[in-house]
């Protein structure tokens, strides 16, 4: 596994940096295009930091991994950055691989700062090496819940791979909709052509249908043929977990992908820090920077100030958790135990539900915040 070179001002590998393991998937099967933001907002908070005098004086660097989805080889590259001496773990973005990565570092006494998973059962047990920014999936799905049954929708066809993280979301869903008269319809990918999904959608007189399934396969031939089919003309089409989120989504299914509600994580204005990230990671990533960017810079925004504070002892900085304090780009980082979730978590990361505008697909409408 490769190493990308260091950002600006990051220091050589020459014992003279305190460095910090990144965790990003980069190639596929790997969701490559929220590795790239999430590595574009890592890199810039690094930047900033050095530029700002470092960690006491000393350059902070990253050490990049790449895990390709692959929960085996996030795990064996927690074996070897705690080998090379990394003071924390950031970044992951798929909560699958994020898992495995927070059950090794709390193996290993690692510090591991997880940036973008959403899974509720990050660790098996409760934890005080790990903490997360990104909100669970309890909380985000909840909420996208209360904005079906806002839009009237009941009938509520879930098209799904098996996955532990589309499961969580099925039940999550079903747990949230049920007591207030909806219901979830499960169909399962791994036996339906997109074509039978549309059949399963008639029979079953559902009014949504939510695509709990990778992108952009099966994602994209399941959005065209439900858009073709003229029986689903008034169906919704919704993605919680935010494949939209993403210009590929756009170029992919151009105005099929307008008008598909998904979860993001920012909130109505950014802080002025995050204005300010906005600007300059646009044009890094000559586009519009995605929350994952954001969640990103947050991630090394909190380390670095953890590891001003507290130094590069790694005991030291997982103890630090519950006293952080710090000024993101979308508010305020402070971490809690919640009830249900083994790991520190930020209560509560800005939520909303948006899609892409029907009339100009680069821009997004909020429909719900929560």
């Amino acid at each position: 596994m490769s190493t990308p070179p260091s950002p600006p001002g990051a220091g050589r590998a020459d014992g003279s940096s305190v460095r910090i393991g990144a965790l990003v998937p980069l190639t596929r099967p790997g969701w490559v295009e929220a590795g790239r933001h999430l590595l574009a907002g890592l890199e810039l908070a690094v930047g900033d930091v050095n530029e700002a005098g470092g960690i006491a004086g000393r350059p902070l660097e990253l050490v990049v991994r790449d895990t390709a989805a692959d929960p085996q080889r996030a795990a064996a590259a927690v074996d070897e950055l705690a080998g090379l001496g990394v003071a924390a773990l950031a970044g992951e973005y798929h909560s699958v691989v994020a898992r495995a990565a927070a059950t090794r570092a709390d193996a290993l006494g690692l510090p591991y700062l997880c940036s973008s998973a959403v899974l509720d059962a990050l660790t098996e047990q409760p934890t005080d090496w790990v903490a997360r920014l990104s909100p669970p999936q309890s909380r985000g799905w909840q909420i996208y819940a209360d904005f079906l049954l806002g839009a009237g929708h009941r009938r509520i066809a879930v098209a799904a791979q098996p996955s532990v993280y589309w499961a969580a979301g099925t039940r999550i869903l079903r747990d949230c909709l049920a007591p207030r008269g909806g219901i979830v319809i499960e169909l399962d990918m791994s036996a339906l052509s997109p074509a039978a999904v549309c059949d399963e959608l008639v029979d079953h007189r559902a009014t949504a249908l939510l695509l709990l399934v990778g992108h952009p396969d099966p994602a994209v031939p399941i959005v065209e043929s439900v858009r073709r089919d003229q029986r689903l003309a008034e169906i919704l089409i919704g993605a919680p977990a935010g494949q939209p989120e993403f210009a590929e989504w756009a170029t992919s299914l151009g105005d099929d992908g307008a008008g598909v509600p998904f979860l993001r994580y920012l909130p109505e204005r950014l802080s002025p820090l995050g204005a300010r990230v906005e600007k300059v990671l646009r044009e890094r990533l000559g586009e519009a920077p995605s929350f994952v960017a954001y969640e990103g810079y947050d991630t090394v925004a909190v380390l670095a100030d953890v590891l001003r504070s507290h130094g590069t002892d790694r005991a030291r900085t997982a103890e630090s958790w519950p006293r952080v304090a710090v000024e993101g780009t979308r508010g305020r980082i402070q971490f809690s135990r919640t009830p249900g979730i083994g790991v520190w978590q930020w209560a509560w990361p800005p939520v909303q539900v948006v899609d892409r505008d029907p009339g100009a697909l680069d821009l997004f409408r909020v429909l719900h915040a929560g």
